[in-house]
């Protein structure tokens, strides 16, 4: 079995200007591994970023959305949401459902001197090594 947060720091490591990688449970919320290099992301920190990503993935407004596309569609719409890019002022982040884990998202968070394509392709990559260390 894959070991996730050697996994999460090999991208760190790896990815130019990466500040942390983590595997979030998206029924739960909570972290299944983070690694990270700056020293103010405490455990709070962290769990917020989970929950904030679980929101935009599994939220209460992407419910409604996905509930009003399975009534016009006729057929059931439900965790619709497989990747988002978010930038910031500072930082790239890109989150990836995991395939073949619908509940289990991969989290990468980078400076804006990272490159777009190689923060996507670390991601990317790390995804079936990963999905084998998901529960």
């Amino acid at each position: 079995m894959a070991d996730l947060n050697g996994i999460c720091s090999e991208i760190v490591n790896d990815v130019d200007d990466a500040f942390a990688a983590a595997v979030v449970d998206l029924s739960t919320g909570l972290l299944l591994a983070v690694s990270h290099n700056i020293p103010y992301f405490t455990q709070t920190y962290l769990d917020a970023v989970a929950a904030a990503a679980v929101d935009m993935f599994r939220g209460k407004n992407v419910s409604t959305v996905e509930k009003l596309l399975s009534n016009q569609r006729g057929n059931e719409v439900m965790n619709s949401i497989k990747e988002v890019q978010m930038t910031t002022d500072k930082t790239y982040h890109f989150m990836s459902i995991i395939p073949g884990k619908e509940n289990a998202l991969m989290v990468l968070v980078t400076g804006k001197k990272a490159n777009l394509g190689m923060g996507w392709m670390a991601v990317r990559n790390a995804l079936p090594t990963v999905a084998e260390g998901c529960p």
